[in-house]
């Protein structure tokens, strides 16, 4: 840190981030906890991805958003767990100011996009369920990419804004950060200069954010629950509240934390509880999709059994076809042995 003109105020070359515990015995137990929550995390994002493009019952417009949900999800969580854990096992607690500010455009371009991905998902059970014989014509894969293009453009510009509002902060009260991530509130809080347009421009995007995509998952779920109580067979009430139950889950822990964590900065309450609030949404839930997605969705299980059932079988095949090529060579021996005799 470089002193200039206010003694309290100095331009800032690295931040130190506090984490979420200063208690040396809770390293261990943290460290392993997040690491396995991170690797569970990993495994189960990248595997959704892989299962996805190799499963053909899967190639539905529902799973191409589900893809990318769990690409969010892994881009979102390796920006932060890998920095935390290197935190927490390590004294030095420090990050440069360029590397937290990529962490800050990165974490809130991809939570932005992740927001309005759940929207997209809402507006495509929507079709799927209230226009089921034109799902797949209204669900084009160019409408698709668009949709989906949308969501990272929108994510990437609003968290550009931020990004370049935060480099014209000339100044910092103290390079420390009660925080185990570059998250903005926290910087904002120790910037010297007025830093209101900052903050009203955070107001702004996380109201408009939230209330357009509540207003699309809230329209397209009240169709959608007008459509199901039309219907006369109970089992195809049944698949249709089926279809829905695991995007809704996503969607209320989702939100629902987003909405708590906001509320508790906003009132000034204890800054601990902001912290485990922004662990939840930060770590768990990119683990808690892919687990939400699989465990309650029948498509994914069975897609996941027929591709283990046809990597067994052609890994059977070719082993049965070694054991042959080896007796076809077994006996091609035996002739040549009785020939030369």
């Amino acid at each position: 840190m470089v002193e200039i003109g206010d003694r309290n105020c100095t331009t800032v070359t690295e931040f130190i981030l506090l984490g979420l515990s200063d208690v040396p015995e809770l390293r261990v137990f943290l460290s392993l906890l997040f690491l396995l929550i991170y690797g569970v995390t990993v495994w189960g994002n990248l595997g959704m991805i892989a299962l996805i493009q190799v499963s053909p019952r899967l190639h539905t417009p529902m799973y191409f958003f589900l893809s990318h949900l769990s690409l969010v999800d892994f881009c979102y969580s390796t920006i932060i767990v890998p920095k935390m854990l290197v935190n927490i096992i390590n004294n030095d607690k420090s990050i440069s100011f360029l590397g937290c500010m990529v962490q800050f455009y990165l974490f809130c371009a991809y939570g932005i996009t992740e927001f309005f991905l759940l929207a997209v998902m809402a507006y495509d059970r929507f079709v799927a369920i209230c226009s089921p014989l034109l799902y797949m014509v209204t669900m084009s894969q160019n409408l698709r990419m668009v949709l989906v293009s949308s969501c990272y453009l929108f994510g990437s510009v609003c968290s550009l804004i931020h990004l370049c509002l935060a480099l014209e902060i000339p100044s910092y009260r103290s390079n420390v950060i009660n925080h185990f991530f570059c998250d903005l509130p926290p910087l904002l809080s120790l910037a010297c200069s007025d830093v209101t347009v900052n903050k009203l421009l955070v107001y702004i995007v996380v109201s408009f954010t939230e209330i357009i995509t509540i207003v699309i998952i809230l329209t397209s779920y009240l169709f959608i629950l007008i459509t199901i109580l039309r219907m006369h067979s109970a089992e195809g009430r049944r698949k249709a509240f089926s279809t829905c139950a695991s995007h809704l889950t996503a969607i209320v822990v989702f939100h629902g934390t987003i909405l708590f964590t906001y509320c508790q900065s906003s009132s000034g309450n204890n800054e601990d509880a902001d912290k485990v609030a922004t662990v939840f949404y930060t770590v768990v839930i990119p683990m808690l999709n892919p687990l939400i997605y699989s465990l309650r969705n029948k498509d994914v299980k069975e897609g996941f059994k027929g591709v283990v059932s046809s990597k067994m079988f052609s890994w059977r095949i070719f082993q049965s076809g070694g054991w042959w090529r080896a007796e076809l060579v077994g006996c091609n021996v035996g002739v040549e042995r009785t020939a030369q005799e």
